[in-house]
This record gives structure tokens, sequence and C-alpha cells, in this order.
């Protein structure tokens, strides 16, 4: 498992996607920078909000790519037989790769987050606004529920690339698993709060949002980002409970994938 890992430690930062979505992401940052000039009252937050953005975005991208790259480009080229020669499980080798893809992960978010620390001050300028920002704990504490949040769509990327034999089905399912999750929280409060008076659309969709609330988690959970904007911090159970979905859905999806690819032949 450790050399799975080391192995996708090293094709991951070598990889050209790595390095073009990773170029995307310090592109973000620039444009969050950029943004902060359109606030005369608030150029921080505004700055902070859409860096936030550009981080979360970056990291999913990023892990669903090294899914592809790690995993089911290897199936599909065939090179994972030598892997597999090796007298281990192919459980471990699916650990190995996801322990790489989570340290490639959260050595990003820590560039990203410096560079969007970085851009913030700057753009600031000494302008004292109304809104101070908690660049602290806070900021930081944004950034690891990003780097959750983008773990579990790695996890279910990885589980389709060890049932899949189309090699981009992990990328394209993982895309939509990441959307699907991201709008599941807003879907909900929106129906809960009577969906605008519209009662046909609340009676149409509550059942399947209700449905698919206990397939899909709901990722916004994990998106703490108003604590370091407006000094909301997220109350204890709330975080605790997300991170515990985060956590239980990551090892699910794990089981499954280990399961689903110890029963695959490969030809």
């Amino acid at each position: 498992m450790f050399e799975f890992a080391v192995s996708g430690l090293r094709s991951g930062l070598r990889g050209k996607s790595f390095q073009a979505v990773f170029i995307f992401g310090v592109l973000l940052i620039g444009i969050a920078y950029l943004s902060g000039f359109f606030s005369p009252r608030q150029p921080q937050t505004v700055a902070l909000d859409v860096g936030f953005s550009g981080i979360r975005f970056s990291l999913v991208l990023l892990n669903l790519f090294w899914v592809q790259e790690l995993v089911a480009r290897e199936i599909d080229r065939r090179v994972i037989l030598f892997s597999l020669a090796y007298p281990v499980s192919r459980g471990a080798f699916l650990a190995g790769r996801f322990a790489a893809i989570l340290l490639l992960s959260t050595l990003a978010a820590v560039v990203l987050g410096l560079l969007l620390l970085l851009a913030v001050v700057v753009v600031g300028g000494g302008y004292s606004q109304e809104f101070q920002l908690a660049l602290g704990v806070p900021f930081w504490s944004a950034v690891a529920g990003f780097t959750l949040d983008a773990a579990v769509v790695a996890a279910f990327a990885l589980c389709i690339a060890a049932l899949s034999t189309v090699s981009v089905l992990p990328l394209a399912l993982g895309a939509a698993f990441a959307l699907a999750g991201k709008a599941l929280g807003a879907t909900m409060a929106y129906l809960s709060q009577g969906a605008d008076g519209n009662e046909e659309l609340v009676s149409s969709y509550s059942p399947l949002v209700d449905l698919v609330k206990w397939l899909v988690p709901d990722l916004s959970r994990l998106d703490w980002r108003e604590w370091a904007m407006y000094q909301l911090p997220p109350g204890s159970q709330v975080v605790f409970w997300a991170v515990t979905m985060a956590a239980a859905y990551i090892l699910v999806l794990l089981v499954c994938a280990s399961l689903l690819f110890a029963r695959r032949e490969f030809s």
C-alpha cells in the first residue's frame, strides 16, 4: 500500500492534468484578487468568497483527474496488470492510490490557500472594512472542509473506476456526483421553505429529494466559509456530523470499490 501511494504521488505530480488544473486554480485566485476591486466597501470579503469558490472547484477537478490518471487510465491501458502482479491485495492498491490522491489534494489545498491569503491581504491595501476577516483557524478550517469535500468525490469516482470498463466514466459520473452533492442542501432548503408558494413543485419533487438525500451526501455542509468571512462559526455539532457524514461515505465507498475490484477480471 505504501509503495502504491508513493508511486501514485509521483505520477500525480508529474501528470499534465495536475499542472493544467493547478494553473487554472492559480488563475482563479488571480480572478479573486481582481474581484476585490469591484467592491469598494468589502474588497477583502469579496476576494475571499470568490477565492474559496475557486479552491473548492479546483480541488474537485484535481481529484477527479487524479482518479482518472492513477486508476481508470491504468486499467484502460492494462498497465495495472504489472501492479497487481505483486503479492498484495487489490484493495491495498486502491487504498494506496486513494492515499496518494488525498496527499496530493492536501498539498494543492495548502498552496492554493496560501496564494489566496496573499491575494486577500494585498487587495485590502490597508483599508479597514466593516466586517473583519478571520484569516487564522477559520480560514484553514474552510480550506480543510473543501479538501474533505473533494475527498468524498474522489472516493465515489474511485468506486466507479473499480467497476467501469469505460475510462471516462469515473470523470463524468464523478462530476455529476459533485454537482448533485453541492446542490442538494440548497434544493432541500428551497423545498422546505415552500418553493415560493409553488405547492405543485413541492409535492412533485419532495419525495424524490427525500430519496436522493439518503444516496448522495449533502456536501454543502462542508462549506464553512462564513466563519472566515463574517466570523460566524458553525456549531460544533454541525461540524461533527458533517465530518462524520463525509468520513462514513468515504469508508463505505472505499469498501465497495475494494469488493468490486477484487471480483473484476482482466483479460
